[in-house]
């Protein structure tokens, strides 16, 4: 008897020495595994391929992001900002998600417009929208609507009841500073007449000094207070409104849009055509196909350089504008898109394309 409980005794000491044994070796070979992929990083070169050129808010915000991100990725690697110009940035858009390497070494940075441009049919767009791997936007763009002393308009009050068309710049079709005026007057009814044409920024504002128009709508506050700060602050410039579902906090009394919608369908034009685009005005975004564990580890590089105090003390010094989405509340947005119906989207074309 004792010595067959002995030998079971050892039987199973030597069962359970087994499992150990297996137990430790498998988690060598996790932890092993997980070690190699958080070095995956150590040695290399990470590229922001930016969709436009040097010295714009894009490239602006991707060397800076660019200068702090590697600090939070294992292993450290280096940034490289590449400008890929061309087609509104379609050029860009189309290289990542076609053919850049889905390893986590090439981050897109471009604009969100495109995936209404995709929404509305526009030709030559190779990708669909949410298959992209998210990594987030640095910011949610507050665009407002400001008019220069001159014109009369210092508030919406005035505006609503302006006599006569208020004349805004415009650059064309497919711009905020064109699709945002051209929503406002759908949704909201505002009286207004659409100049367009303008080269950009210098010269729509350019126009409202002269006289040419009364002001500008869809440019983002940002860009706008780094140009007409002085004016702001003399009152001979006024925002009257602010394009976004939230206030900005240097503009707390100055009223959102969609407070003047009076129905669903408004309130949803204003959202879908309005406000969606601003929160992904600034995509980053990695190929379909990338390793879950290397998006994982960009979105939360991402969101900690977003934080990151070295970060917002140089983000200052460019006025860049910090208030991040990370990857998993981007692509909520883009699927909310992809799931509008084809009525709305039918009502938003006509509104942002009408025929001639």
């Amino acid at each position: 008897m004792g010595k067959s409980n002995g030998r079971k005794r050892s039987s199973r000491l030597t069962m359970c020495a087994v499992m150990a044994v297996a137990l430790t070796a498998g988690s060598v070979g996790m932890s092993g595994s997980s070690a190699a992929e958080d070095m995956f990083f150590k040695g290399k070169t990470i590229r922001i391929v930016v969709a436009f050129s040097v010295g714009g808010g894009f490239d602006l915000y991707s060397r800076a992001i660019g200068r702090h991100m590697g600090r939070y990725i294992p292993g450290n690697p280096t940034f490289l900002v590449q400008n890929m110009t061309g087609a509104g940035g379609l050029i860009s858009a189309n290289y990542v998600y076609r053919k850049a390497k889905p390893d986590g070494l090439t981050i897109g940075n471009f604009p969100g417009s495109l995936f209404w441009a995709r929404l509305y049919g526009q030709r030559g767009i190779q990708f669909v929208s949410s298959k992209y791997e998210f990594i987030g936007v640095p910011e949610s763009t507050i665009s407002v609507c400001a008019f220069t002393k001159a014109s009369g308009i210092t508030d919406m009050n005035k505006w609503m009841n302006s006599p006569r068309p208020v004349k805004l710049s415009g650059t064309g079709p497919g711009n905020s500073t064109n699709d945002g005026p051209r929503l406002l007057d759908a949704a909201i009814g505002l009286p207004i007449k659409l100049i367009e044409g303008y080269g950009g920024a210098p010269g729509m504002l350019l126009a409202a000094e002269k006289g040419e128009v009364d002001g500008i709508c869809g440019l983002s506050w940002t860009a706008l207070s780094a140009t007409w700060g002085a004016k702001f602050k003399s009152g001979d410039a006024v925002p009257v409104l602010q394009m976004s579902p939230k206030k900005h906090s240097a503009l707390p009394d100055v009223p959102l849009d969609i407070s003047f919608a009076k129905t669903d369908e408004a309130r949803l034009l204003i959202k879908a055509g309005i406000h969606d685009p601003a929160a992904l005005t600034r995509i980053y975004a990695l190929p379909p196909g990338t390793p879950p564990e290397r998006v994982k580890t960009l979105r939360t590089a991402f969101m900690k350089t977003m934080r990151d105090p070295q970060f917002l003390a140089d983000a200052r010094k460019t006025r860049l504008y910090i208030d991040p989405s990370g990857g998993e509340e981007v692509l909520k947005v883009v699927k909310s898109l992809d799931a509008l119906s084809p009525g709305v989207v039918q009502k938003l074309k006509g509104i942002l394309f009408p025929k001639k």
